[in-house]
Order: C-alpha cells, then structure tokens, then sequence
C-alpha cells in the first residue's frame, strides 16, 4: 500500500459519522489544516462545515483547499456583513446576496464544504420558513401581472430605479420587466406578451444589452428580512413593547414607518420574526463539523467585544439597541448546537493520544528564506531539501513569480522540475530518486512538512514573505470615450448651459408643447429678467454645458441683445489664432519621423492571450489606437487616461512588448521607488516565459546591481528599464530607445518633460494617469495630443464610501476596527513627519489589537523598504504614512483609507489617495478628516465637496475638469484665453477649437453659422420620445443628446437597437424622430441650410456651399414646373403628394437622393 494510501486511511479512520462524536487530530501546523481537510472530505459522503477563528483563516482556508481539490467545485461561502457589531453600517447589496443564495441552498445539499469564521456564525438568522414563503419562480409561457409582481417584489425589498445596476433592483417598461434577483450572477430582462412570460434573458448591467436566454428564475427576497406593510407594523409594536422608553421621534422607527430603509437595520432583525433561527437550522440533516484550535477563547473574545459595544450604546434614546443574546448566539448554546454533529477538531498541538485523539506526522518546514545578502541567496532552502527525505512541492503564485524563482534555482544550481497538476507528484512514485523537487504554481497561506508521505509543501511566505495577488474578472463595455468626454457631468435643473445663437443660460427641464395640431418636446432654458427659450430636440446639437470656471460665477446673459454676439466673436477671433497655432504644432508633429515598429504577429498574439481577464472595450480601443501609433512612422506621443486599476499598466506592457520585439529599448518613468518596485514585479510576472529581461534603477538597489543594471542599459542587455528621475539624468546611457512610458503623468513637472522631450526628439512618447493636469487635459482635448480614456471599471469592483468628517477619536478607532475585525488593512495618512511617530503611537493606543507601523520619505531606503515590505506582507494592519503612498503600491486588502487634514490636498491628489484602497470587491472606505469647517478655506471646501460628489467609479476624469472649473483651464499656448474660456465656458471653447482647426485644414474660413447649425429640419409630424415609452426624464434628454450629435447612420442604427432591447418595441413618434435626423444627416452633407414641410408643400433653403448641382435643380424644374419652383436664388418650392407620414419622408428622401451629387 502507498504511503499516501496508509495516510488516507488513517484520517478516514478517525472521521466520526455519529452526533457527540468528538475526534481530534494533533500535531497540525496552519499551512496543513486544508491539506488535511482535503483528505477527510475525500471518502466523506456527507456535508461538511468548516470553522474558523477569523475572516482571514477561512480565506486562507479556502484558497488553499481550491489548490489541493484542484478545482472550487462543492466549496461553498457565506459572508460575514463585514460591520461591527451594533454598526449603523448597511452590508453591501453583494454581500446580501451571496449570504441569501447559500442559505437557500444550503438545506438541499448533500455533499460539500461551507468555510466561515466563528464570527460570522455566531450572528442569528432569519428563519427558514422566512425564505421559503418569501422566494418567487418564474417560467417562460407563465401568466404575470405587472402591478402584482411589482407589489409582490416591493414587498420583499426590491427597490423600484430607472435603470438596474445592483442586486435588489427592478424597472418597468411597457411590457418590459428588468430586475436583479439576490444571489443571481447578471439581472434578468423579463418581456411580456399580453399577460404571458414570453421571453426570460439575462443582461449586461454594464450596457444593458441583453445576453443569454433562461428558461426559469428563481428570485430571492432582497434582504434577509421581510419588508411588507405587515412586517413592518409587527416591527413597530414590537420596537415599542421593547423600548418603551425609547424616543418617540426617533429617525429609525419613522423611517420604517415611512417605508425607508434604515443603516443598520440588520442588527433590529429580530422584530421582524417571531423567533429567529441560527446557520446550524439550515445545514443539512447528515454535516460533520470541524472546529479550530482554542475555539472556546476565540468566542470568549468575540463576545467581549459585543458586551463591550452593547455598553458604549445601550443608553441612546434615539436608537436604543437589542440585548448581545437577541442578536447573537451565547457560548454554551453555540456548544449545545455542535453536540448534535460528528465533530472534529483540528489542533496545532500534539494531543495525547487515546480513543478518538490521534496525532498526524506532520511537521513545520525549517527555516529556508531567501537571503539576498547571501553569496548562495538559496543556501538554506537547498539545506532544507537535501537534508529531507522525500519530494520537496515549491509553490510559486503566478506563472510569473514561477519564471523569477525558476530563474533564481537556475543561477544558484537548484534543479526543479515543473509540474501543473498535483496527481504528477503521486505518478512519479515509482521513480528511482525519492528526492526530487517540484515548482507548481498554485495558491496557499503555509507549507509544511508530511513524514508519513514524505512530502515537505513549501509557499512564497516561507521563501519570501507573504504575498497577496489579487484576480479580477473584467466585462466589456460599450461606452464610446467621447459620450464620457461630451456628457461627463449630468444637467441637474439649474445648471448654466450655452446656446451658441443665444448665450448662457440656466437648464430648466424638458416640456412638451403643442404646436398647431402636433406634440414637441423641447428643452426649456431661463435666460435675464425670467425670459425662456423652447429648444426643441432636434437642435440639441447646439447646446453644450457651460464649465471652465465656478457655476455661480457663470454669466447669464439677456435675450435679443448684442453682447452674446460681442463675446462669440471676440472668442473666435483668438480661437482662430490659436487654431493657427495649433496648427504649426500639428504640422512639426507630423513632419518629425520616428522609428516605425513592426507589426506585432504570432508572439504578440501570444502574450496578449496570457492576460488573465478579459479586456475592457476601452481598454481594447486604447490598445489599438496605442499599436496604430507604434506602427507608424510619426512619434507617439499618446495620453491614456483611465481610472485607478482601470487596467492602464496593461496598455503599457502591450505597448513594450511591441517595442521591445522591434529591437528598441523601453524606459518606463515613474515618480516614486514604492512604484519602481511594484512595476519592476508585475513586469516581471508579465514578461515571464519571453526573452524580454526587465531591469530596474531605484535607490533599493545596492550601488553594485546599479553599476551592472547600468552597463547592462548601455550594452543593450536590458529591454525594459523601469526608474524613477534617475532615468532621465546624464548618466544613464541607452543603446537603442525607442519607447518612454511615463506613468502618473501629472507627477511630474514641465521642466522634467521638456528634459525628457530633449532626451530624443523621435523616441514615441506614452503618458498613463488617472487625474490629468488641467494643462494637460486642455492639450490633449485641443488635439496638441492623442487621448484616450478607459472609463469601465473592473467587474465586482464597488465605489469607494467617501466621508468628509471633523477629526474625532471616537471615529478614528470605529473606523479602524471595522477594517480590522474584517481582516484587512488600514492605511492611516498623516503628512507631518515632525510629529508622525507620536500619531502612531497614539493610534496604538487608541486600538491595542492594532498592529501600527509607519512610512515616510525621510527614512533610510532598506527602513522605508523593510516597511512597506511588512505592511505588504500583513505583518502590520495599519500604516501611519505621508503621501510616499499616493502612487503605485497596489495592496488589494488595504480597503480603508483615513486621511487627516484633507482640507490640505489638491483635488487630483485627494483622487489618488483614495484610489490605494477598493482594489478588490470588498467595500471601501475613505475618511477625508478636516478641523472644524471655520478653519476651512472656501476652494478647499469646494475640492471636498467634490471628491464626495464623483464616488462612481471612472471618476478621475471627471475630477480633471471639474480641476478646470476650481483652478480655471491654465495656459494652453499663452495667458490669453482664459478670460475668453470664461465668457463663453470651456465645452463651447474646445468645440469652436475643433471647427476652426478643421475649417483651416481644409483652407475654409470659420463661419460659425453653417458649421455649427446644420440643417434645421422641420416635417411638422410627431417626433419625440413619449413620456409613457421613457418616463425617466435625464435619461430622454440623454437619448434625445445622442441622437442629436449622431454623425452617421450607423450610430443612430446602434441607438435603435439599444434601445428596443433596453425599452421595447419603438412608438411610431420614435421612429419619426430617428427617420427626421436620417433625413438631417443626408442634407447636412450636401449643404442645405433648412427644410421645411407642411401638409401638402414643402420648401428647401441651401447654403451658400452648397455641394447641389445647379443643373439639376434647374432639369427637376423643368421636368415638373408643377411640382417644383425656384424661389429667389437658395429656395427650392416643392408640391407633397403623400398622404401619411411614412410617405411624406419617404418622398422627402427620395427628393434628397436626387439632389445628392453622384460619386464620380
């Protein structure tokens, strides 16, 4: 029998099947807790629960058991709320669902394993029947009531939105049902035939275009309590039998009774229910149950802290709280509940052995780090191996992390053999030599040593420390960057916009109006002494949103006067100067030639295939505008503007790859040596498995690597060097560059540039950043440079929960114990290095079970490096820091992010900084602490108040102009246009830029009113978007903006199916609306100024460059001099013989196909 067979054996033979069955294996190190899970779930035919003592051990335990099974098959979770215990935090919509899908499935299961922390099972639950009598089924071909299932879904707390993004939402529309069941993957597009279910599909939330067809749907309640009228007035008599002296006007009882729901109602759960229930009602009949080490002072703890929150809170008459036993399970009833389950305890001591205690030949690994110091930086590790007798598994975390340990073992004469599947190691048995080694690539916490297989499992955390990488599933999104550029802020009623015939003036709403026997739509704007302006939507084209300075000082101007006209052309005048400047820095652009790289092939292919998620649209139009640039013969010098891990690196490593293949060294310049480091390692991993070698210069390196990393540059050795300044000063000397890759563009100063620009005037240039400097976004917006913006953002990833508060004590430890309680990490910012050490002193004595370290430019590189590394590696939860954070290090469990006298920041930095947390799916948060608001100045309280404003994620450009609007636009080629930015606003500005660019390309004169109005098309039939198709009035104007600035007939086709799929079937008026702009685009292109139709004429005005034959005009007269007549020199007359409306454009469109000149 195999070794490994006698080990299987024995787990099997101490696995208990009967209830106060209580076994106990001894002698565990943590790394082996999952391995020895694996085998006790291999021949078990029942389910298992797994206990743990906190969060972060059954993360670990998870992963590591995915590893082992190879495969995530059967493990299921159960989230903790993440909120401490009496929070006045909600638990994200997600978390809900996640929780809600395995409570509903958990009874039926027969096999699997439900890892969760003690925690997280000690919280009491909503009954089973709660769910069962709450649950809905839908089929295809099943009768549904619009107005019953709606009531039925408010009822168990859907929340009715006008569109659906997150779990628990739903809209109507027509016969069109959307809505985001809990515990579904994608919301789900429900379409009516009369009163029948006709189809069930799923849909993107992110584009809102549907995807997979189902056949039935299953919809959980949306919180796990009932939100109807009845359940909400049990709640009430039962919060006043409860809390009699509790106040009578308080929020939380009127909120519920006003049908909102309250933060934190979750910890008020139990007046919902008669009684509630625990996790252990749900598990199935047949579970057994494996606890951790000293379980019994974990729950003691735990229950410390709920005792000691249950006193800080329990006086508030505002909101008096529920006694720890309502809410949670006491110690001796959690105990009386495992009595009822085979149990087995896993300790990491040896037990003595007796009936049902055995203890395992398991083993911790010696000490085997990596010693960079060290002439054989791998001497220990070989020690380790040569002195066991057995297999040795090394496990790396990535292909990449694979490829740099391979290549250490190489160097250091260490022979190791790659495996991808952990059954190769049981197949080698037979093999002669019993010492081998093996290098996988897989993800566990420990290693440890197994005698009884001869096996020894060793991780990263044993070679290097602990590592996190973190995944993300991307999904693609149709956004087009130039809508996110057009429409980047929403009109909110009140908001100053421009009309480019009548000035400024405030956006007051949609109306429509019945003009002579038709209904229009039409925008109506407020200008002086209360005078309004109809708009109708057709000519949204011609207005823009007013930005470039503060709101409150835009000016409003008066109707029918000449000063709107006075400013315009004051403007235009130093708009076409400008142009022409424009201009010549175009032409020297395109007339310096660079270095064309070659095409990518097979190769690139290749390495673009290892990316491990899936490419954002944005991202893909960035990569290919980016390899368009490379590939020609002009340099690049490109802007990719995308949010914090919007996914910008990968666009530069793309970028390097295609460089590199050319033959061309790349330099990629960043501000900090934290951020060095970080890129130096995912390039690393990126390039693994090419001949590509990476190289970085950072003050971390010892003066000997940096000589050797030098000359290595010089000689060509090096492909990629990533630095910081050092890069850009005289002694480094490249062989061949021929790409420079700037990251956090706006880190770095104009004289910095103008010395890179120097470096080589032909070398392509490509800037990454989140937060563009006004100058910056100017030129890139004049075109000076290319742009490009990626603004999905990851899927799973939450906005980040900002709050701007006055620096309190009580605060600062709730904060930091929410984080902490849920395994994470803090990063604590305080930009005093004078006084840092005692903030983080006092931090430590404000949360003892913190362990705070702390960060700052000042300190000594190995310091600052030995501290950073410690906080990556989890041996600190908080860093005390200054803004040495604010690039590059990319922490994922680092999720909270608190930040004392914010008032101090820049907008852009303030973006930065927050943007170091939320890079995983957990919820973040940012504490933006202030002194009290007197002490505030009044910019720094607009740049608070709009970081608070731009949560959404993609934020960072958004913020970028809204840097315009607080600092003012800056100089883009002189000091000459901001007073003009500010009479007419900077949207109206650069699109004026862009036409006078155009006109003078093509050697025209600007003339404001042909190349700006476009044809004014009136057909005096129904063409709007009805209130009763799309009720939601933003999302008209949006759709009626759209259409409006569409430039071909393809767009406007896109638009329609978007919107049949979004909204049902198009109203005859929609349709109008679409065929009316076909019909402008057509006459857009020919040059006609006007078309105009009654009932039976009709007349065409065209414009003076008009592309029109004559001749042709003159033969349609002559032909038909009863149908047609000339009137004056630019209108053509014309009799309609249609009858409807469809024929009335389909005579008009034929009229304008005559008069289209014919392609030579």
């Amino acid at each position: 029998m195999s070794d490994l067979n006698l080990l299987q054996e024995k787990i099997d033979s101490n696995v208990p099947s009967k209830p106060q069955d209580h076994r106990y294996f001894g002698n565990i190190p943590n790394g082996a807790n999952a391995y020895l899970i694996k085998h006790i779930l291999k021949n078990l035919d029942t389910f298992c629960l797994c206990i743990t003592k906190d969060s972060q051990q059954a993360f670990e335990i998870e992963q590591s058991l995915a590893f082992y099974r190879e495969s995530k098959e059967g493990i299921l979770t159960f989230p903790d709320w993440e909120t401490l215990p009496y929070d006045t935090f909600s638990p994200h919509e997600d978390i809900i669902s996640q929780r809600l899908k395995t409570l509903s499935s958990l009874p039926f299961t027969k096999t699997g394993i439900l890892v969760l922390p003690v925690s997280t099972l000690l919280h009491r639950v909503a009954p089973k029947t709660f769910l069962q009598r709450h649950s809905l089924t839908l089929e295809l071909g099943q009768k549904f009531d619009i107005n019953t299932y709606r009531l039925q879904l408010e009822s168990v707390g859907y929340r009715h939105v006008d569109t659906v993004y997150e779990h628990g939402e739903f809209t109507v529309r027509g016969a069109i049902f959307d809505l985001y069941p809990m515990g579904s993957e994608l919301p789900v597009r429900i379409e009516l035939f009369d009163d029948e279910i006709d189809s069930l599909r799923s849909f993107d939330p992110e584009n809102q275009r549907s995807k997979n067809k189902l056949k039935k749907l299953e919809i959980l309640p949306a919180n796990e309590f009932p939100w109807d009228q009845a359940s909400r007035l049990k709640f009430r008599n039962t919060w006043l039998e409860k809390f009699p002296n509790a106040a009578v006007n308080s929020p939380l009882i009127r909120n519920i009774k006003d049908a909102i729901k309250p933060h934190g109602i979750e910890y008020y759960t139990p007046l919902f229910f008669d009684e509630t229930a625990t996790l252990f009602d749900y598990l199935p009949g047949e579970t057994l149950v494996v606890t951790p080490t000293e379980l019994t002072n974990t729950i003691s703890h735990i229950w410390g802290d709920i005792q000691t929150r249950y006193e800080d809170r329990r006086h508030d008459i505002q909101r008096p709280i529920l006694s720890p036993a309502e809410l949670f399970l006491p110690a001796e009833a959690f105990f009386q509940y495992l009595k009822g389950y085979p149990r087995v305890s896993i300790l990491s001591e040896k037990c003595d052995p007796s009936s049902g205690r055995i203890n395992l030949p398991f083993d911790l690994l010696n000490e085997l780090s990596i010693d960079d110091r060290a002439s054989d930086p791998t001497s220990k590790l070989k020690t380790a191996i040569d002195a066991f007798n057995g297999k040795s598994l090394i496990i790396a975390e990535s292909n990449g992390r694979q490829e740099v340990i391979s290549d250490l073992f190489k160097k250091y004469h260490l022979e190791t053999s790659r495996i991808t599947r952990l059954t190769e190691i049981d197949s080698s048995e037979g093999n002669e030599d019993t010492k081998q080694s093996y290098l996988m690539v897989g993800r566990i916490s420990h290693g440890f040593v197994d005698r009884l297989t001869n096996l020894q499992v060793i991780s990263e955390t044993e070679l290097f420390g602990k590592r996190i990488i973190q995944k993300r599933r991307r999904k693609k999104s149709n956004d087009i960057a130039e809508n996110v550029v057009k429409n980047l802020t929403e009109l909110s009623l009140g908001a100053p916009v421009v009309h480019i015939d009548h000035g400024v003036g405030r956006y007051r709403g949609l109306e429509t109006i019945n003009v002579g026997d038709q209904v229009d739509e039409f925008l109506m704007l407020e200008y002086a002494n209360e005078a309004k302006l109809y708009v109708p939507v057709s000519s949204l084209h011609l207005i823009s949103r007013y930005s470039g300075t503060d709101e409150s000082l835009a000016p409003l101007h008066r109707l029918g006067t000449e000063k709107w006209s006075v400013a315009k052309q004051k403007a235009l005048e130093k708009i076409r100067d400008t142009a022409a400047e424009l201009l010549e820095v175009y032409a020297k652009r395109e007339a310096r030639t660079g270095f064309k790289h070659d095409k990518p092939g097979e190769a690139y292919r290749a390495f673009c295939a290892q990316f491990p998620f899936e490419e954002t649209q944005d991202q893909l139009s960035a990569i290919e505008a980016v390899q368009h640039d490379l590939t020609r013969t002009q340099p690049m010098d490109r802007l990719v503007c995308g949010d914090v891990g919007f996914g910008k690196t990968e666009v530069a490593m793309r970028a390097a790859f295609i460089a590199t293949y050319s033959g061309k060294q790349v330099a990629v310049l960043v501000p900090t040596t934290l951020l060095a480091q970080q890129h130096y390692a995912s390039f690393q991993d990126r390039f693994a498995g090419t001949a590509i070698k990476v190289e970085v210069l950072s003050r971390f390196n010892s003066g000997k690597e940096q000589t050797e990393a030098l000359k290595n540059i010089a000689e060509g050795k090096a492909d990629i060097i990533i630095g910081t300044h050092k890069l850009i000063q005289g002694d480094v000397r490249f062989k061949d560059l021929g790409l420079l890759i700037i990251d956090e563009e706006h880190r770095f100063g104009v004289q910095q540039k103008e010395k890179i620009k120097a470096l080589r005037a032909d070398i392509d240039i490509l800037n990454l950043t989140a937060t563009p400097i006004p100058r910056t976004l100017n030129m890139a917006m004049g075109g000076i440079r290319d742009l490009s913006i990626i603004a999905t953002p990851p899927a799973k990833r939450l906005s980040v929960k900002t709050f701007v508060r006055e620096r309190e004590d009580a605060l600062i430890k709730e904060s930091l114990l929410r984080e902490l309680l849920r395994g994470g990490q803090v990063y604590y910012l305080f930009n005093d290095v004078k006084n840092i050490q005692k903030e983080a002193e006092f931090l430590q004595k404000l949360v003892p079970e913190a362990r705070v370290t702390v960060a700052h430019g000042q300190m000594r590189e190995r310091e600052l490096e030995s501290a950073m590394s410690d906080f990556y590696h989890q041996r600190y939860n908080v860093l005390v820091c200054t803004t040495i954070i604010e690039t590059g290090i990319d922490i994922p469990n680092a999720n909270t992010i608190m930040i004392d006298r914010a008032d101090k920041f820049g907008l852009a930095q303030l973006h930065q900084l927050r943007g170091r947390v939320g890079r995983s799916h957990h919820q973040a948060y940012a504490y933006l602490m202030t002194p009290s608001s007197k002490k505030i100045t009044g910019d720094a309280d607009k740049r608070l108040e709009a970081i608070v404003a731009s949560q959404d994620l993609g934020a960072g450009f958004l913020l970028a102009t809204h840097d315009l609007e607080i600092r003012g636009a800056g100089e883009l080629l002189g000091e000459e246009q901001s007073g003009q930015i500010q009479n007419i606003g900077f949207t109206l500005y650069m699109e004026l830029l862009e036409q006078a660019v155009q006109s003078l390309k093509e050697g025209k004169v600007l003339d404001l009113n042909s190349n700006f109005h476009g044809t004014e098309i009136n057909l005096r039939i129904p063409a709007l978007i009805p209130d009763d198709y799309l009720p939601d009035v933003h999302m008209r104007l949006v759709l009626y903006k759209r259409i409006a600035n569409a430039k071909k007939t393809l767009e406007l086709k896109d638009i329609q199916v978007e919107m049949i799929d979004r909204f049902g079937m198009l109203p005859d008026q929609v349709k109008n609306l679409f065929r009316q702009t076909e019909l402008k685009l057509v006459a857009d292109k020919i040059g006609i100024a006007k078309i105009d139709t009654g009932e039976t004429s009709g007349r065409i005005e065209f414009t003076k460059t008009t592309l029109v034959d004559p001749l042709v005009i003159v033969q349609l007269v002559q032909k038909n001099p009863i149908k047609y007549k000339l009137e004056g020199a630019t209108k053509l007359k014309f009799e309609l013989s249609s009858k409807t409306t469809d024929e009335k454009i389909e005579e008009l469109d034929a009229l304008l196909q005559t008069l289209t000149p014919k392609r030579k």
